[in-house]
């Protein structure tokens, strides 16, 4: 564990000098202030048509000084840590802020935190700093001949490592200290298929907040069954009729359109601008109450977990939705003052570069008393579908549209013929109303995910089998 004099010596300053930095923030009236400093190194190995063709390095270093005065925010930056240019991008996030009246209580607001628990979310046995990237060439490469020897139908393979360390060091105008250090890597496999007349493809992936013992021979056995599992369906699919029908979602990734259609309308930001659907509706009934939502931070090596957001707030779990009721929204510490409450520890930055804002980490469904097989039993006509992409989603109003990858007919209460090229259109509220069954069988989806409202962040997403009753189905 690194200590607090660590990350002082690693970005060069020293406790007067970001006292002095916070006073200057606030020389114009601001109500409250913090600093973010971070050191992010990134390393990445690319194979393709069998072997490892780029590597990459780089790392990113600075800090991010913020002003909030009522409903003004001011912030600048510096990608050095002397003091000249840190006094200077103060000054600028303070002049920014600056305006005629602020709130009369702002010095007693924005979330002062007097626990500091020892969160440790990211488990590392192995650290990345011990290896030399090119030992895990041998990875992609095992990685590639897995997946062609698994499906001869295979005509390209492309296999990525990625791993990166973030040192995060955060003060705020409390006097509070913040440290954290964040480990995130992933491995992702991409294959090509033929069968002499099309071309089908599929990407596995995994991703967590760990060390390098995540990577093993288990786990590239286990991307190469993903990547060429269910290719027969997908050269055998067809694009169905369209219409309104009933929808299985399968537990997994189909959590994406949780995160999407829903997740982003309780974001606090749109809650307090009077953006969202779900805006007024705390402790309404808004689904089944067999049905409950929660955004978490604090999953062990997921890719949504959080020691501490980005404004300093521990790490937390989130009911937005318990038993059918609207519990939660998702807030910063600037949402968090306007509704006079804590923080939910959802403030959250690409990097020093951009202010904090609302962000899920990993969101999900807990678990029914259903089973996937009553579940889909039940369905006299409808689809079932396992794979997203290219989801669109239009927060005020809740409207959403998702493209499905893959899914399969459901036809007298069982899965038939394999469908693909299909759109689902709904809206978030709605469909969330609904749903009518939730399966036993949640699964968080570790994945590549990465959110990206104005900046990009990690998160993850999962969810149990569920039938939606009514939705869209965009067909023949």
């Amino acid at each position: 564990m690194k200590t607090e004099q660590y990350y002082l010596d690693r970005f060069r300053v020293t406790v007067p000098q970001l006292e002095r930095l916070t006073a200057t923030a606030l020389s114009r009236g601001g109500d409250y202030s913090d600093l973010y400093f971070e050191y992010t190194t990134y390393q990445e190995l690319l194979l393709r048509d069998g072997e490892v063709t780029s590597g990459g390095f780089h790392d990113d270093y600075g800090v991010g000084i913020r002003v909030l005065k009522g409903e003004r925010t001011g912030y600048a930056y510096s990608e050095n840590t002397g003091m000249a240019d840190m006094t200077a991008a103060a000054e600028a996030a303070a002049q920014i802020a600056h305006a005629p009246s602020g709130n009369p209580d702002g010095r007693n607001a924005y979330g002062k935190t007097d626990i500091r628990p020892s969160n440790d979310f990211y488990p590392i046995a192995d650290d990345w700093k011990n290896h030399a990237s090119g030992k895990f060439i041998p990875v992609l490469n095992a990685l590639e001949k897995a997946v062609f020897a698994k499906d001869p139908r295979t005509v390209k393979v492309i296999a990525k490592l990625a791993w990166s360390e973030s040192e995060i060091m955060m003060y705020n105008s409390f006097g509070e200290l913040v440290c954290d250090y964040r480990p995130l890597a992933s491995l992702v496999v991409s294959a090509v298929f033929s069968n002499g007349s099309t071309t089908e493809s599929k990407t596995a992936a995994r991703s967590f907040r760990t060390g390098a013992e995540m990577i093993s021979d288990s786990l590239v056995e286990e991307l190469a069954s993903e990547a060429v599992s269910g290719i027969d369906d997908r050269f055998a699919a067809r694009r169905p009729k369209g219409g309104r029908m009933p929808v299985v979602m399968g537990a997994g990734a189909s959590g994406i359109l949780l995160h999407e259609a829903m997740g982003h309308s309780f974001e606090a930001d749109f809650i307090r601008k009077g953006q969202s659907i779900f805006s007024g509706m705390l402790g309404k009934k808004v689904c089944n109450p067999s049905i409950s939502i929660i955004d978490d931070g604090t999953i062990s090596a997921n890719r949504g977990a959080c020691n501490y957001d980005d404004e300093g707030i521990p790490g937390q779990k989130t009911y937005m939705v318990r038993n059918g009721v609207l519990e939660s929204y998702l807030h910063d510490r600037i949402s968090a003052n306007r509704f006079g409450i804590a923080s939910t520890g959802n403030g959250r930055r690409e990097s020093f570069r951009f202010n904090p804002i609302p962000r899920m980490r990993a969101t999900y469904m807990e678990s029914g008393d259903a089973t996937p097989e009553s579940i889909i039993a039940s369905v006299k006509k409808g689809i079932y579908v396992d794979e997203f992409s290219n989801g669109q989603v239009k927060i005020g109003e809740g409207d959403f549209t998702f493209y499905v990858k893959s899914g399969h007919l459901i036809e007298n209460g069982r899965l038939t013929a394999p469908i693909k090229d299909i759109n689902i259109i709904g809206n978030g509220p709605q469909a969330l109303a609904d749903i009518t069954a939730v399966g036993n069988d949640l699964r968080i989806d570790n994945g590549t995910w990465t959110c990206g409202k104005e900046q990009s962040v990690p998160v993850s997403c999962g969810i149990p089998t569920v039938l939606v009753n009514n939705l869209t189905v965009g067909g023949e």
